[in-house]
């Protein structure tokens, strides 16, 4: 028996968050091999995924990945588990453009059974045609129950499971109001704080799951039949031609921001070294490296002294080696990074312009940036900007927003180096062209 399924919402809020890493841990703690999802373009639920299930979440995006892709990746990983989970984001239907890239849309291109996490506090009966319209609106998609969140009371349950029969929904559980089953937020969104012991909350959240959630019905619900076993298709393979690059990815404590399937892809184009910018002093024998995103402003004393590691990327680039910077990664490339503290810490230089986290504001959207012939897609989440200046370094490419508004996120180019804002994904075979491009130069 294998299960499939997508946790959707009404709404962002409702703790679609929650209870998957609560049913994540709650199934590989019975022994399930459980592969978890990610619908948009989110790195850090990613990271929690992987910490409650113990394998690598996945991202499913129909902005930056073709439907073709999408269903790829999804079988790849899906069929080798027991249980494949994945959380939806923000409401059900909210997608870039109306329904477009919505968990409802992923759900329906991958016939997933959905259950809706329904946030029911300050309401209890009147959940009835909020429910009923879920189930309706969109009848490409199957909602096979419902778990109700922030219940205060048996009695409170006893309304909600009266709505969901007049609904026509069936009631899969709850969980109770409690103040000990929220993750501390931080910074750019969902991070854990060092003194913050994620196992001990993901047990905390799996408990509640076991004790007041109907787990074996709703696998029941969920149960996949049919499906032949996955093969990947030939012309993808037959594209993948630099089988002996020696790749080196920044991981640490202030670089961590990937897509999985980003690095698998990676992975089969050459052999893939990581490194800490933080604490190593050199870079290992290089022909490619990736700078991602992550927290380097949360790490800017230890970054600025590891002066070895600062010379070494300064060397490698401004002698031609092939570098690709986002956001985080980005920054550290510039000459100086300005803190929250209004400190300014010197970096790599290799880009001459200043980061600031002075004033934080938020930007953030998919992206769509075209170099050239090439176009590039990703997504842009960040606090900090680039300092104005006379000689600032003009980007590249130009920029537009999911709804082909041009906006000013740069991509900068310098030598082999391209750097910018913008997380950016290559490993759907329908749109890295320009990566391939950028490898052979």
């Amino acid at each position: 028996m294998r299960s499939e399924l997508l946790i959707g919402a009404a709404s962002s809020g409702c703790g679609k968050t929650t209870f998957t890493l609560g049913l994540l841990r709650a199934m590989a703690r019975r022994g399930f091999v459980v592969q978890p999802f990610k619908c948009g373009p989110d790195y850090i639920d990613t990271r929690h995924h992987q910490m409650a299930a113990g394998r690598s979440s996945v991202n499913l995006d129909r902005f930056m990945m073709s439907e073709k892709h999408v269903e790829e990746v999804y079988r790849r990983y899906a069929f080798p588990a027991d249980i494949a989970i994945t959380e939806g984001v923000m409401g059900l239907f909210d997608g870039y453009d109306g329904m477009q890239g919505s968990s409802a849309g992923i759900a329906a291109e991958l016939d997933i059974p959905v259950v809706l996490i329904v946030n029911a506090k300050s309401t209890a009966y009147s959940v009835a045609p909020l429910l009923y319209g879920f189930k309706h609106f969109y009848p490409k998609i199957r909602i096979v129950g419902a778990v109700f969140n922030f219940v205060a009371s048996e009695n409170h349950y006893y309304y909600l499971k009266q709505a969901c029969s007049d609904a026509g929904v069936e009631a899969l559980g709850y969980l109770p109001k409690q103040e000990n089953i929220a993750i501390p937020s931080r910074h750019l969104g969902l991070s854990l704080d060092s003194d913050f012991c994620f196992d001990e909350f993901a047990d905390r959240i799996a408990d509640l799951v076991d004790k007041y959630v109907c787990v074996d019905r709703l696998l029941e619900l969920t149960t996949v039949t049919g499906k032949s076993e996955y093969s990947r298709p030939k012309a993808d393979i037959q594209q993948e031609s630099f089988g002996s690059l020696r790749i080196t990815i920044a991981r640490d404590a202030a670089f961590n921001f990937v897509y999985t399937e980003n690095i698998a892809y990676l992975e089969r184009l050459g052999t893939v070294t990581y490194f800490s910018p933080l604490t190593d002093t050199s870079l290992p024998p290089t022909d490619f490296l990736y700078l991602p995103g992550g927290y380097p402003e949360l790490h800017l004393p230890a970054l600025s002294e590891n002066q070895p590691m600062l010379d070494a990327i300064r060397s490698y680039i401004r002698k031609g080696g092939h570098t690709l910077a986002e956001c985080g990664g980005m920054m550290y490339l510039c000459r100086a990074i300005i803190g929250q503290d209004g400190h300014i810490y010197p970096m790599v230089g290799v880009l001459d312009q200043t980061a600031t986290m002075q004033p934080m504001k938020l930007r953030l959207g998919y992206r769509t940036l075209q170099w050239g012939e090439f176009r590039l897609s990703g997504h842009e989440f960040h606090y900090s900007s680039i300092v104005s200046a006379e000689n600032a370094l003009p980007s590249c490419a130009t920029a537009f927003s999911a709804l082909g508004r041009q906006v000013d996120t740069p991509l900068y180019h310098y030598r082999n180096l391209l750097a910018g804002y913008t997380h950016l994904y290559w490993a759907d075979p329908a749109s890295n062209a320009w990566l391939h491009h950028f490898l052979e130069k």
